[in-house]
């Protein structure tokens, strides 16, 4: 007989979709989504891809505010689709949201089995404040099991004090496939693809928020301590949207050589083309829970420049192998990398082949039969 779960997450995210809709397919699963919003716009321009949702799922009204940095979110009737949905396991994504609070209060009045998804490492900012510490410690104490992304997000629940039993590892995961076809059609029409989206011959490749958080800074005066040489060989692709990019732009206003492009916002299916004539994917963040442009990266064959401070640097990167892991706000480190995949493109092209074949075990397959063990496990001990 197949196991109701609910899981309860934020908004419908397009690289959450497939792994959903893998985990529906298992026989033992009854699956059903709650979705607290169905998208966040004032910091993602993502698109909603909800022809392609083969899973049930609601999404309850919400009302959001920002205060200061954070972002509050809302909802009403979380409880009642609780009460219609039956769940018999809930997994729920974080701890921030007030309908977290109510699921897990709901969940301990019925003696329902309670997993936390956790994604959060020893290099989350969100650390340093002591009332967000007080009430996550609070709020995995009442939890009956963990499921985490990799080994950081491991050690950090595992700090916690937690049963080592009741920690259950599912892998991130994007559709591998999407995203390596799309590379392989830019790479067989290179000339094409460089002319529609006005990118350099050769070129290292940032994607994501143009947030400080993210080391976009770092990574401009970066490029911009290379040599002359290097530079006019080789540019800087910067795909994303964000506060910082005005700032940006200036600063690579003020080189004297080399080429930046900055391509905005970037829907999922147009992604595979910049991954796929780039020479290396950059992300220098300062946190980062997982960082799933790596996997993007990594299923269209490239090798990463990393910083350690991401969540899934422990998990992708096996140094010198598919990438080099550099450290967080070190621009001597990001500059040698650099230089590295300049002089040695050979040896770069070999490191994307190994990321190719490494990123095959992180797949929403891989994802879902992890979470199904995690349930079958919750409701053995229940």
């Amino acid at each position: 007989m197949k196991i109701r779960l609910v899981i309860i997450t934020e908004i419908i995210s397009p690289y959450r979709i497939p792994l959903f809709n893998a985990l529906a397919c298992r026989e033992e699963v009854d699956l059903h989504v709650i979705f607290l919003g169905e998208t966040d716009p004032k910091l993602r321009e993502w698109h909603v891809y909800k022809e392609e949702i083969r899973f049930s799922f609601q999404v309850l009204s919400s009302w959001r505010y920002r205060i200061g940095r954070y972002n509050a979110l809302l909802n009403a009737g979380l409880w009642s689709a609780l009460n219609i949905s039956e769940p018999q396991v809930i997994v729920c994504g974080g701890y921030s949201y007030l309908a977290s609070w109510e699921a897990l209060l709901w969940a301990r009045q019925r003696k329902v089995p309670f997993l936390l998804w956790s994604e959060s490492n020893q290099h989350d900012q969100r650390r340093r404040h002591a009332f967000v510490e007080l009430l996550k410690r609070t709020f995995l104490r009442r939890c009956n099991g963990f499921v985490v992304p990799g080994r950081s997000a491991h050690e950090y629940v595992r700090a916690h004090q937690v049963d080592e039993r009741t920690i259950f590892t599912a892998p991130n995961a994007v559709d591998n496939s999407l995203f390596a076809n799309a590379a392989a059609v830019a790479r067989k029409n290179p000339a094409q693809y460089r002319e529609r989206l006005q990118l350099p011959q050769r070129y290292l490749l940032f994607v994501g928020r143009l947030v400080r958080e993210k080391g976009v800074v770092e990574l401009l005066s970066a490029y911009g301590r290379l040599d002359c040489e290097i530079r006019q060989n080789i540019g800087l692709v910067i795909v994303g949207d964000g506060p910082c990019r005005s700032q940006m732009q200036k600063l690579a206003q003020s080189f004297s050589s080399g080429r930046v492009v900055f391509s905005g916002f970037v829907h999922r299916e147009c992604l595979g083309a910049y991954y796929g004539l780039a020479e290396v994917l950059i992300l220098p963040t300062y946190t980062d829970t997982w960082g799933m442009v790596v996997n993007e990266a990594m299923a269209c064959g490239l090798p990463i420049i990393l910083s350690m401070a991401a969540g899934c640097s422990t998990d992708l990167i096996r140094e010198n192998w598919n990438g080099v892991l550099i450290g967080p706000r070190n621009v001597d480190h990001l500059e040698s990398a650099m230089t590295r995949v300049a002089k040695e493109p050979q040896l770069w092209r070999s490191m994307g082949a190994n990321s190719a074949k490494h990123i095959r075990d992180y797949s929403p397959e891989v994802w879902a039969v992890s979470i199904e063990r995690a349930v079958q496990a919750a409701v053995s001990r229940s």
